[in-house]
């Protein structure tokens, strides 16, 4: 390889690679000059700063050698003292470079060699840059591309300028692909990594779902009809909630297609996995019951802080709602993001009759009083002492067989029982060391106060330091299933909003805020509550208008 090479040549070289690797021709060049530059310093020396440039227009090569200007030189290939270095250049200062221009000269077989593994190295990482680069926008997108290779059950898949890779657990289950099979696939990760960058695919992501379904039903590509969420059981079932912001469109029916055509397109791509397309609706029970189709629902139960439901379907249908290997309630607890427990009609009956005997023999127990007394106080609804105790005498006396002698004796047992009680939590409570002063906050009772004390929350700063979710728990996603952390006062009818209520009223106390404080805060929650009004009707009318023009 020589310096004095076909300029014409060169430059014909650089622009064939770059046009190959679809990199900047000035990539090219500069690699090619870094390999001129690393071959002359195997000839002139490693320690000398050798530069080269290759003009791009005429593909003119300049060597020249940099030379540090220096009070007084210790080695003159690389420095040069600043009285000669003033007779070069009049200007030159200490800490300068001069440029000394080499001659033109050939290079040797080794040096050839290690100027292309420098250009091939350079062009290299150019070309994992512009794919890292055209990729990690690309984000969310189904991609197309041809299997390359299978390297133990990974599949290696050639996009044509890139390579990405499906892992085992991202195909569908069953699915064999060979060599040179058409795949596509949605890409959910792109890094950055030593070797290049990595293309991660999906065929079992959610959204591989929901972007194909984009793809075959023109109402949810021009925003008609939205996908609300999606659970699925790769390569066996799926559920996809759907909704329609135009009311003359029937969000199932365009999901499905005249004949089934396009619901048919999305389950033939992949692999006959069945989809089961569902109306989205505001009111859980509503969304739940239509979630657990095809089984027929007799009853629902919604306990909203612990989102948490319990289904009652008939006892034929339990089969049915459960599905083969719970797949069927699975899935609808994934779209709804609800844990549901189901159960027959036989099953709500005996938990209802153990509920009604608990409560009868609270009261059989607390009040002293027979077992007639105890199921009836039950039966007309009453399920605590303290209903008894500071309800209206007029309710109690109305029961039927109780007269007004007869209410005053069980509502004086019950504020009897209601005082011993106290006492009890009370000393509990100055066993534990709990601060009196957490009984001037709103809300708190003894027996949360002996709560507090167990879980080692004694003092009012104690308490202003928690949080809303480490008194009533709080509920998190993990693999698909709603998972409960209890709180220290979980076991009492406490609200978030109360508990935050609570938590404020102790950091007042304690000095940490100030009304003013909670007066600026107010105010800044009803600005953003007004700003996400106003985007919200303009979303409204923005999507109204949409519909009339697509109308």
């Amino acid at each position: 390889m020589a310096v004095s090479a076909n300029r014409l040549e060169l430059l014909q070289i650089a622009d064939a690679v770059a046009r190959e690797k679809s990199i900047d021709r000035e990539i090219v060049l500069t690699a090619m000059a870094d390999a001129i530059q690393k071959a002359a310093k195997s000839r002139y020396g490693s320690e000398t700063n050798i530069r080269a440039d290759i003009n791009p227009k005429t593909g003119e090569i300049h060597l020249q050698r940099l030379l540090e200007v220096v009070e007084e030189a210790e080695d003159y290939s690389t420095q040069i003292p600043l009285t000669l270095a003033l007779d070069r250049n009049p200007e030159a200062k200490l800490g300068d470079f001069i440029a000394d221009p080499l001659p033109p000269m050939d290079f040797g077989r080794i040096a050839a060699q290690s100027a292309k593994q420098v250009i091939v190295q350079k062009v290299r990482e150019a070309e994992r840059d512009r794919q890292f680069d055209e990729y990690k926008d690309r984000i969310g997108e189904i991609v197309n591309g041809t299997v390359k290779r299978v390297e133990y059950g990974n599949v290696i898949v050639d996009l044509g300028r890139g390579e990405a890779i499906i892992r085992r657990d991202e195909m569908i289950p069953r699915e064999v692909p060979r060599y040179g099979d058409r795949i596509r696939a949605y890409v959910y990760d792109v890094r950055r990594e030593q070797r290049g960058p990595q293309i991660f695919l999906s065929r079992t992501h959610p959204q591989f779902m929901v972007k194909l379904f984009t793809m075959e039903v023109p109402e949810i590509y021009d925003g008609i009809i939205t996908i609300k969420s999606v659970a699925r059981d790769p390569g066996s079932r799926a559920k996809i909630a759907v909704i329609s912001s135009d009311s003359s469109i029937d969000p199932v029916g365009a999901c499905v297609g005249m004949r089934g055509s396009r619901v048919q397109a999305v389950v033939g791509e992949l692999q006959g996995e069945k989809i089961d397309i569902i109306p989205w609706s505001e009111d859980p029970a509503s969304f739940i019951v239509n979630a657990l189709q095809p089984a027929e629902v007799a009853k629902v139960v919604l306990d909203e802080d612990a989102e948490r439901i319990d289904v009652v379907v008939p006892d034929d249908q339990l089969s049915l709602a459960i599905g083969r290997r719970g797949q069927n309630v699975r899935l609808a607890s994934q779209l709804t993001g609800w844990d549901i427990d189901i159960m027959t009609e036989n099953e709500e009956s005996e938990r209802r009759q153990k509920e009604f005997n608990e409560r009868s023999q609270l009261f059989m127990d607390a009040l002293d009083v027979d077992e007639m007394v105890g199921q009836v106080l039950a039966s007309e609804g009453f399920a605590a002492i303290e209903e008894l105790a500071y309800v209206e005498l007029e309710e109690i006396a109305a029961i039927e067989g109780f007269d007004e002698e007869t209410a005053e004796e069980i509502q004086m047992r019950a504020k009897e029982f209601l005082e011993r009680q106290e006492a009890e939590l009370d000393e509990k409570r100055r066993a534990l060391g709990v601060s009196d002063d957490l009984r001037q906050i709103d809300g708190m009772t003894l027996a949360m106060m002996v709560a507090l004390g167990e879980d080692d929350i004694k003092t009012m700063e104690d308490f202003a330091g928690c949080a809303a979710d480490d008194l009533v728990g709080w509920t998190e996603r993990q693999n698909g299933q709603t998972k409960r952390f209890e709180g220290t006062l979980s076991g009492f009818d406490l609200s978030r909003v109360e508990a935050e209520n609570m938590v404020v009223q102790a950091r007042l106390a304690v000095g940490w805020i100030t009304e003013e404080d909670l007066v600026v805060a107010e105010e800044v929650s009803e600005d953003e509550e007004g700003v996400a009004e106003e985007e919200a009707g303009e979303e409204a009318v923005s999507s109204d208008d949409e519909g009339n023009t697509s109308a």
